[in-house]
């Protein structure tokens, strides 16, 4: 007996069939980040990286251009098992030789090599305006600035964003998330606090006024505590974007589970929102101590995300994106870790038997619930990771690196 088979049979013994686990968590779409290979560089300006975020590290061997970043991708998509989808921001436009058009006036072709190489991995595709790292961002304010010809600018972007979220999802036959984020806000305590989140309100308000298929393009708005440089103020507040998507038809909550107050956790959010909406979106990092954006690792809050969307039976109900970025050591390892590390997550959640442990709960028998809960904590859960790797025809977790070590050494050292 191999050491899956005993695994299932042990699993099978507490209520869970392996071999659906299997078959479910290979179909579950994640989204892979593309800014991981370049450090949100992007290809339409050569500034640095601005707006509330930040980039530390400079290992060698960062992407530079569109056919290094795709071929990065690949070599992560080679390293980790599952369905993904593909996540670009606008600033990842590609151009022909000469030609350059501003964010307010990027269109569906300036993308089209994308939708090449999502079609060649039968991958569909998620979108992000980029609200950063651009001359017209005017005192750090974009959607919320008192200057009309700021505000008017991002707009439009906004518009041209959906335009092209339309084209991903009509070309690849699989709905686009566009997610709406801004770093807009204030380094010191601002005199009026009202009037940035009314014009922001009324900006995303008329970027939806853009038409488009709700069925093929999925807008989101996505919060944010706090940014480097914009510490006292952020006009995308929680309570701000979760109040718009409430209050708006065809638009949901987005929530990065590192753009919260240190001690909150979205695992808790997850299920209180799916309350409410039939649909919500994760960009899923790892903080720490504050929106670091550190490679996923599988942690507690991690696997706890991953349980609530398998206990809530939501996997076909939240769109799961990863977000971060580290150049401090290997790109291609970090984006991979990080997508292998979620899949563990949603491997976990599923090999929990959930509804025993409800029953437990509604029954108030307390101590066994408890004893349960660590129980399940030494199953063999890795023996049944190997085994999907094995079928996903991927490189075990021991010998992982060295595929790293060798792409690293046959490819990028050589940029």
């Amino acid at each position: 007996m191999t050491n899956y088979e005993s695994a299932k049979e042990k699993y099978k013994k507490i209520g869970i069939d392996t071999e659906a686990v299997l078959e479910t968590l290979k179909n579950v779409p994640v989204s892979l980040h593309c800014w991981q290979g370049d450090d949100v560089a992007g290809f339409d300006h050569d500034g640095p990286l601005t707006g509330g975020i930040q980039t530390t590290g400079n290992y060698p061997g960062k992407a530079t251009t569109p056919e290094e970043l795709m071929q990065d991708m690949e070599e992560v998509m080679r390293l980790t098992p599952g369905k993904k989808k593909l996540n670009l921001h606008a600033c990842y436009a590609i151009f022909e030789k000469g030609e350059f058009v501003d964010r307010d006036k990027i269109a569906p072709k300036h993308f089209k090599p994308w939708v090449d190489f999502a079609k060649k991995h039968g991958m569909g595709i998620d979108f992000n305006p980029t609200f950063f790292s651009h001359d017209k961002v005017k005192d750090g304010l974009t959607l919320s600035s008192p200057d009309e010809e700021t505000r008017r600018f991002w707009i439009e972007h906004g518009k041209a964003c959906i335009r092209i979220s339309e084209y991903f999802a009509k070309e690849t036959g699989i709905p686009c998330v566009m997610n709406i984020w801004t770093g807009d806000g204030y380094k010191d305590i601002p005199a009026d606090r009202m009037a940035p989140r009314l014009r922001y309100k009324e900006s995303i308000e008329e970027i939806l006024k853009e038409p488009f298929d709700k069925n093929l393009v999925k807008v989101t708005v996505e919060s944010k505590v706090f940014g480097i440089g914009v510490e006292s103020y952020t006009a995308g507040s929680a309570e701000f974007a979760l109040s718009f998507a409430a209050s708006h038809d065809g638009c949901l909550p987005l929530m990065d589970n590192g753009h919260y107050h240190p001690t909150e956790v979205v695992s808790d959010k997850i299920p209180t929102l799916l309350c409410f909406f039939d649909e919500i979106a994760l960009h899923i990092t790892r903080p720490v101590r504050w929106d670091s954006d550190h490679v996923v690792l599988f942690d507690d809050e991690t696997k706890e995300m991953a349980k609530e969307i398998v206990r809530c039976n939501a996997l076909n109900r939240v769109y799961m994106a990863l977000d971060y970025f580290d150049a401090s050591i290997n790109r291609v390892s970090a984006w991979a870790t990080g997508f292998r590390s979620w899949q563990k997550a949603l491997l976990n959640a599923m090999l929990t038997p959930n509804d025993e442990l409800k029953k437990l709960q509604d029954n108030a028998e307390f101590g066994r619930l408890m004893a349960t809960f660590e129980a399940v904590k030494t199953l063999p859960f890795g023996d049944v990771w190997e085994e999907y790797l094995r079928r996903e025809n991927t490189v075990d977790d021991f010998s992982f690196y060295d595929e790293v070590e060798k792409y690293e050494k046959e490819v990028l050292s050589k940029r």
